[in-house]
């Protein structure tokens, strides 16, 4: 049955809703009259050391279809044991095998392949994290997939440019620096952009000649499994790529704790975050890069045009029109936090109920549908607990703020209005379609506004005004300022976070260089002092 529309409120257009359901068939159900074939599920096994092993444990956990609820797959369940066999394998492809040893135009050459068998399976990977974490199929094959193979040859032209300094030095000796891979690498993934977060922490490393293990979240194994495949398909070495499946609790702190692993890189919620830095300081002392929670601002000042403004608030909480990258409310810079100046602010609340209508939340196998669910029922359980907090502490819904349907993760787009700052909905990170929409008067006030949050992920300023620009971009203690744009993400603009988001930092150089230790090497000049 596909998505049923009753209960839905008259904003989601109900008639447009069911004549698509008579149109598109039930693709919830994999319909044969769907327009997007299903994948075949081809791995569901650990990958160590260049092949697809059992678990030692030999136990399995389920891999959820958040469009149903139905199971798609059993897979490998990772532990302590498979850690260790997967650290082993990447310490002596580092220590001893060919990746760290190769010039960096070799393993650039072997990423490119990388790229274009990615590439080159880009239908079946979108469908593989459609099906998995609720993506949108048609956002997956237009951008997320292709991006993913472009932000490996971005790192894979970078491998053969890692430089360090010669150095003036005040004695007579003679110094310079050497930028050397840091060793083996352990990656910790979240569920919320699973192509994606795999090869923003795994692909600078393989330039740098890491070698690596990598943990997908439990919710999306799929893709990281079909992602090992080709890497060995490509050439990349055995050893050097280990993908455990696994929980966090188990194969995570295992990661995160081992001796054998030289740095640690996570994305999710600070909490986790917080274990993290303490299993690395209570081992080895490795180093710990963190992105971690968020509650952006998005800051609308009177001069902004309204209609505009309306558009770019959904899509800060919504979804991604400039990139067309659909997320849900499932991602830490999400523009969750609304702030509009008093003088357009009645104008805005009714444009952006209007707009609320064009948001189709549907199958995302469905190339109509603008909003897919949420990635399973704990995130849609814990999503829909916040809308009832809101309406408890006194907030007016304006828009949505129910489940759709009686199958699947589907919640409606919701806005909040007469929301107060001290508010759950307005502290906490939903991780979900919910936005907060609040009023200030000055500019000081916004900025102030702005920072009240123990997070600093990302904020969004919408002004013609270049003086108000660049005040308040100054202003904001947060890793990244768009200044009327939002998730203007590129490969070579690296983000990350102040304050209780986490440090490190994701894309660009910044990102390569996080893999790479700098070694000092001095000698004296002859017959100097020294000698």
């Amino acid at each position: 049955m596909a998505i049923r529309t009753h209960g839905i409120q008259n904003h989601f257009w109900v008639e447009r809703e069911r004549e698509r359901e008579r149109e598109m068939g039930s693709l919830i159900n994999g319909n044969s009259d769907s327009p997007v074939k299903l994948p075949t599920i081809k791995f569901t096994r650990l990958f160590i050391n260049g092949e697809f092993v059992d678990s030692v444990s030999g136990k399995t956990f389920e891999t959820i279809d958040p469009r149903t609820g139905e199971v798609i797959a059993r897979v490998a369940e990772g532990d302590k044991e498979d850690v260790d066999l997967a650290v082993r394998a990447a310490r002596q492809a580092f220590d001893d095998g060919p990746w760290p040893r190769m010039t960096g135009a070799a393993r650039g050459r072997i990423m490119i392949k990388y790229a274009d068998l990615i590439e080159e399976h880009i239908e079946e990977l979108a469908a593989l994290d459609a099906i998995d974490a609720g993506k949108l199929f048609s956002q997956g094959k237009a951008v997320d997939i292709p991006t993913v193979a472009n932000l490996i040859r971005y790192y894979a032209g970078a491998a053969d440019k890692i430089h360090g300094e010669t150095l003036k030095m005040s004695r007579e000796l003679q110094g310079y620096t050497l930028r050397e891979p840091i060793g083996v690498a352990g990656h910790i993934i979240p569920w919320n952009f699973p192509s994606s977060m795999f090869f923003m922490m795994s692909a600078p490393a393989l330039a740098a000649g890491c070698t690596m293990i990598v943990k997908p979240a439990e919710q999306t194994p799929l893709s990281a499994l079909f992602y090992a495949d080709l890497a060995n398909k490509a050439g990349v070495p055995a050893g050097v790529l280990n993908v455990i499946t696994g929980y966090g609790p188990t194969a995570g702190a295992a990661i995160a704790s081992h001796m054998d692993v030289d740095k640690v890189c996570f994305t999710g919620s600070t909490e986790v975050g917080r274990k993290i830095m303490q299993a690395a300081a209570t081992s080895n002392l490795k180093q710990v890069s963190l992105e971690l929670g968020g509650k952006s601002p998005l800051l609308i000042f009177d001069d902004a045009d309204v209609d505009k403004a309306a558009d770019l608030a959904l899509l800060g909480v919504l979804y991604n029109k400039a990139n067309t990258l659909k997320c849900k409310g499932e991602i830490c810079v999400a523009g969750s936090r609304v702030f509009v100046q008093e003088g357009i602010y009645d104008e805005f609340v009714k444009k952006l109920k209007e707009k609320a209508k064009d948001w189709v939340v549907g199958d995302p196998l469905d190339p109509r549908s603008r909003l897919g669910p949420q990635v399973d029922k704990q995130q849609f359980d814990k999503i829909l607990s916040y809308i009832e907090h809101g309406k408890r502490e006194g907030a007016t819904l304006l828009t949505g703020g129910k489940p759709i349907g009686n199958k699947g993760y589907f919640i409606e787009p919701t806005v909040f209005t007469d929301v107060k700052e001290d508010m759950m909905i307005a502290t906490d990170e939903i991780f979900g379609p919910v936005m907060s929409l609040m009023k200030f008067e000055t500019i000081e006030e916004a900025i102030k506004k702005a920072n009240n949050t123990k997070y600093g992920l990302a904020a969004g300023i919408v002004t013609k005004n270049l003086d108000v620009a660049n005040t308040v971009s100054r202003s904001i203690r947060a890793g990244t300022i768009w200044i009327n744009c939002y998730f203007a993400f590129d490969h070579d603009c690296s983000y990350g976070g102040y304050k209780m988001s986490g440090f490190g930092r994701h894309l660009g150089l910044e990102a390569l260089h996080k893999f790479l230790q700098v070694k000092s090497v001095v000698t004296p000049i002859y017959n100097s002092p020294w000698m």
